[in-house]
C-alpha cells in the first residue's frame, strides 16, 4: 500500500497518494480525471437539492468550492484545487466534511435521541445512505 506525508494546504498530492488517501479515508470516493468525486444518490428531487444546499453552505463556510453534477435522484461532487492545479488538504478536509455530514444518521449515534428520517416509508425517505443502499 502506497503511504503518503501530510503536505501543506495547497501542495498538490500525486495520483498514487490520493488513490491511498481516499481509501483509506473515504472509501466511496474516488480519483478520476485529476478531481476527487464522489457521487450521493438521493430519493428525488427534494432530496437533491437538500444535498445541494448542505454542500453549498460547508463550500462556503470553507471558502473551497466543489463543481456538482445535478440530476433528479444524485448529486455528483467534484473537488480539485484550482489554484494549485491538483487535489490538496483542502480538497480532503472538505470531501471529510461534506461525507460527514450528507451521511450523518442521528439513530445510529450511542444514546441518540434524534430518530432520523424514516427508510420504511417512502413518504419521507431522503437519502439513499451508503449502510442502507
Amino acid at each position: 500500500m502506497t503511504q503518503w506525508r501530510s503536505k501543506g494546504a495547497d501542495e498538490v498530492y500525486a495520483p498514487e497518494e490520493i488513490e491511498a488517501r481516499l481509501k483509506a479515508e473515504l472509501p466511496h470516493w474516488t480519483y478520476e480525471d485529476g478531481w476527487i468525486r464522489r457521487k450521493y444518490r438521493t430519493s428525488g428531487w427534494k432530496a437533491t437539492l437538500m444535498v445541494v444546499n448542505t454542500v453549498g453552505h460547508l463550500a462556503e463556510a470553507a471558502w473551497h468550492h466543489p463543481d456538482l453534477a445535478v440530476s433528479y435522484a444524485f448529486v455528483v461532487v467534484k473537488l480539485v484545487n484550482h489554484a494549485a492545479k491538483g487535489v490538496t488538504e483542502k480538497d480532503f478536509a472538505l470531501a471529510k466534511k461534506i461525507e460527514e455530514v450528507v451521511q450523518w444518521q442521528p439513530a445510529k449515534e450511542e444514546g441518540a435521541v434524534l430518530e432520523g428520517t424514516p427508510n420504511d416509508d417512502a413518504r419521507f425517505k431522503y437519502l439513499k445512505y451508503d449502510d442502507l443502499a
